[in-house]
């Protein structure tokens, strides 16, 4: 599995990110043609080479024409609805753009919705969080982990004030990951569209063993006297030694004993639906005796919140705990096979041992059971063989 190891020995920011990325190989002159893809007319981009502290690094700049108002988190997350990038990538950018603007308004007092980014930084969060974010998909990353993260010291100015660093909602956006203060004299090293993209791509720290393939720095703006201000990034694999994939994952639960039968399977089906990767409904003994069921769903970390909203509001728990699993995984591979005069999916795992098995889907199967009037087992046996034929073949 290939992931990236981002190392934030001088903190995070969206521009540092892109940097640090263009770095490891992602293409300038696709990057250079982003501002037009979102619409954002006028804008530019600057890449070039510096260093810091004697270390090469990618420096990214945006040039952005005087802009005509603030932006709303609402006018941001509709502009990114409406632009022309995949679906992964307009999920993910939306949930950064949600938890800034729920971190800025659970600080300020008021509602997400009413949250304003000020005329250049709304486009500079706009380029630096979809940037990101499709960058490490262009890259072909499918999971991104992250070292401890030194914050900075002092304060911050702000529109709202001199602030100590981190920032309130830098700091919120933060909670569950590992910070370090410093280095002495630094001033604030994290920015809300770095900590967002964390708190959105991040699955945990870093793998205790992986093989890089290629490492890259994206500058900041600041200069410190005897080390490098950058953001590093390791493209690398990762394997458990038996050939497991290995993934991190978040898992909610909550316990409920006021739900019926009914109401309890159409929230599991939500939540499915939603993009959980599995929803699981144990009998449990809660206070006083009463009899239970506690709601186990493991989801990916950027639909985390998401489905943990959809808990909330399609159930009546008042509280979910939250924790950070590792699945091992085996590998796998869907095919179709044609049995019966129909297509029908195949998965293709692969044990640590080499060997492989074959299992037909069962939704596949109940539809051509419907289909054809022959019975489910029939079906069944007759995709069965079709599959173990298909091992026969050697097919990855």
């Amino acid at each position: 599995m290939r992931v990236a190891i981002l190392d934030p020995f001088s903190g995070i920011a969206g521009d540092m990110t892109l940097g640090a990325l263009v770095d490891v190989g992602l293409d300038a002159d696709w990057l250079r043609a982003l501002p037009s893809r979102l619409g954002l007319e006028g804008v530019t981009v600057r890449i070039e080479q510096v260093k810091r502290s004697s270390v090469a690094c990618t420096k990214v700049d945006f040039d952005i024409p005087p802009q005509p108002h603030s932006r709303g988190i609402h006018e941001i997350r509709d502009l990114v609805a409406k632009a022309s990038v995949p679906d992964t990538v307009r999920v993910r950018a939306d949930a950064a753009f949600l938890a800034i603007a729920t971190a800025e308004g659970e600080i300020h007092g008021i509602a997400p919705d009413r949250v304003h980014l000020h005329e250049v930084g709304a486009v500079d969060a706009i380029l630096d969080v979809v940037g990101s974010v499709w960058g490490f998909e262009l890259l072909g990353v499918e999971r991104v982990f992250c070292g401890p993260i030194s914050v900075g010291d002092g304060t911050v100015k702000t529109a709202h004030g001199s602030l100590p660093v981190p920032a309130p909602a830098t700091l919120k956006l933060l909670e569950g990951v590992e910070i370090r203060p410093g280095p002495e004299g630094s001033g604030e090293l994290v920015t809300p569209s770095g900590a967002a993209l964390i708190k959105v791509l991040s699955s945990g720290p870093a793998p205790a063993s992986f093989t890089p393939l290629a490492s890259g720095f994206g500058a900041g703006t600041k200069e410190f006297r005897g080390r490098p201000n950058a953001l590093r990034i390791v493209l690398a694999e990762t394997v458990a030694a038996n050939g497991v994939r290995v993934e991190h994952l978040v898992q909610l639960a909550t316990d409920i004993d006021d739900m019926d039968g009914e109401a309890l399977a159409a929230l599991a089906e939500r939540l499915r639906n939603d993009g959980a990767l599995d929803v699981v409904l144990l009998a449990t003994m809660m206070k006083k005796g009463r009899p239970g069921t506690r709601v186990e769903v493991l989801a990916t970390r950027e639909l985390a919140d998401r489905l943990e909203e959809v808990l909330f509001a399609q159930s009546s728990s008042i509280g979910v705990r939250r924790a950070i699993v590792e699945r091992h995984a085996l590998p796998r591979a869907v095919h179709t096979v044609h049995a019966l005069d129909h297509d029908i999916r195949v998965k293709v795992v692969t044990l640590p041992t080499g060997e492989r098995r074959a299992k037909p889907e069962h939704e596949d199967v109940a539809r051509v059971a419907t289909e054809t009037g022959r019975p489910l087992r029939e079906v069944a046996a007759s995709a069965r063989a079709a599959g173990e034929r298909l091992l026969e073949e050697r097919v990855p």
